[in-house]
């Protein structure tokens, strides 16, 4: 949470939350799951919806994605909702957003 600027960061489980890529299914007891996971990804998006209302903006990352790539993607909208210019290339160790 990035609550100067209202960003709430998600990262999702590809199997709890039904990844498109990577998202699998117990081959026993198929329909219990088949509902648990849908459950899941209907709160997420209840989660999503709620917290827009409230003012808030979510980042969804996948437990898969590099972390590179999703610490600049939560960079680049925490500067957007701050008014600040972006920087082209930042600075920061590898895997350590500069938040």
């Amino acid at each position: 949470m990035f609550s100067a600027v209202k960003l709430a960061v998600m990262v999702d489980g590809c199997f709890w939350h039904s990844c498109p890529e990577h998202g699998s299914r117990p081959k026993s007891n198929q329909a219990w799951w088949e509902a648990k996971i849908q459950r899941n990804v209907e709160r997420d998006r209840d989660t999503d919806r709620a917290l827009a209302e409230a003012g808030w903006a979510v980042i969804r990352v996948w437990e898969h994605e590099p972390v590179d790539s999703a610490a600049t993607r939560i960079e680049a909208l925490v500067t957007d909702r701050r008014g600040l210019p972006r920087s082209g290339n930042p600075s920061r160790k590898s895997g350590s957003p500069s938040l």
